[in-house]
């Protein structure tokens, strides 16, 4: 039910056209509409939770980042859902996804997760939509995988030697202490918390009252859920040390699929340098689109410019 309500939702933007739409006026799914269409996918790595909808033959696959997981694309799979089939994993050690103890979470072992996801689901190759450190996995999959890989749009993320930026070395060190589980507890326990100078919200939207109190729970509950999962959640984070880009440079000069980038000029993590970078090493890049003032969440805020930019590339 839920998948063919969103191809219908999909059907009528496409048909009346998203240019120029403002966040507001697209339809969003709600917490129980995102969970009734998600599925646990068994794979060698564990049960990967997905989010499906589209029946198009070709697909995208939607990359989120830490420490979110696929709600953040639930305003831009009902537009894009009738160009594209649209898939929306929840990386491992995030969301809802349940994968074993002693799991790597590195960035490589997400984009292998990723390669057996698609092998899974029977997709030979697929558009990729990243934001933040899933646009390093997406480097990766486009440096090791270039053939399973169409196109992609990159959206301020991990780039060459900025992986993990210096603005978060301090998250990552709470995480490598045990205490960063805690610090998101507070998001749920302190009303007004996500909003504070130490908060989310504060750090990550352009807007901090987008980060709502409905999403905060959808994003956080299952990292507290146990203490398996605050180990992982917080593990993610340190499995990006070692960094790994470097070492594509030569592979990404080699990839000869389209490239665009979206990128948020506010963000204190990925500055505008770093989509240079990315324009300039891609052979087919389609350029920059730059958004004055945005954070590093700002593709969950600006669905809009995430629907037209992959349009205007899928086509």
């Amino acid at each position: 039910m839920v998948r063919r309500e969103l191809l219908k939702m999909g059907v009528a933007l496409a048909a009346s056209g998203v240019t120029g739409t403002q966040p507001s006026r697209l339809p969003s799914l709600s917490p129980g509409d995102y969970a009734a269409g998600r599925r646990p996918v068994a794979l060698p790595q564990g049960q990967i939770a997905v989010f499906e909808a589209g029946l198009h033959p070709r697909a995208a696959i939607f990359l989120h980042g830490w420490p979110l997981n696929g709600f953040h694309w639930r305003q831009s799979v009902p537009a894009l859902s009738a160009l594209r089939r649209c898939i929306v994993p929840d990386l491992m050690g995030l969301g809802y996804s349940e994968v074993a103890a002693e799991q790597d979470l590195s960035p490589a072992a997400q984009a292998d997760m990723i390669v057996a996801l698609m092998d899974r689901l029977e997709i030979a190759s697929a558009d990729l939509v990243a934001n933040d450190s899933g646009t390093a996995i997406a480097q990766l999959l486009a440096a090791h995988h270039p053939h399973r890989v169409d196109t992609m749009l990159l959206t301020n993320g991990d780039t060459h030697t900025n992986s993990p930026p210096e603005a978060l070395k301090s998250a990552i060190e709470a995480a490598r202490a045990g205490a960063l589980a805690d610090l998101i507890a507070r998001h749920l326990d302190e009303p007004g918390f996500s909003v504070s100078p130490m908060g989310l919200g504060h750090i990550c939207y352009t807007d901090p009252a987008n980060l709502t109190e409905e999403a905060m729970r959808h994003y956080f509950t299952p990292l507290l859920s146990s203490p398996r999962r605050r180990r992982q959640f917080q593990q993610y984070g340190v499995a990006f040390e070692p960094n790994p880009l470097p070492a594509i440079e030569d592979r990404l000069r080699a990839y000869r699929g389209p490239v665009r980038m979206i990128w948020g000029t506010g963000d204190i993590h990925f500055s505008v340098a770093w989509a240079e970078w990315l324009d300039r090493t891609f052979p087919a890049s389609r350029g920059i689109r730059l958004v004055e003032g945005a954070k590093l969440f700002f593709t969950e805020e600006r669905p809009d410019l995430v629907i037209n930019e992959a349009t205007a590339l899928w086509t």
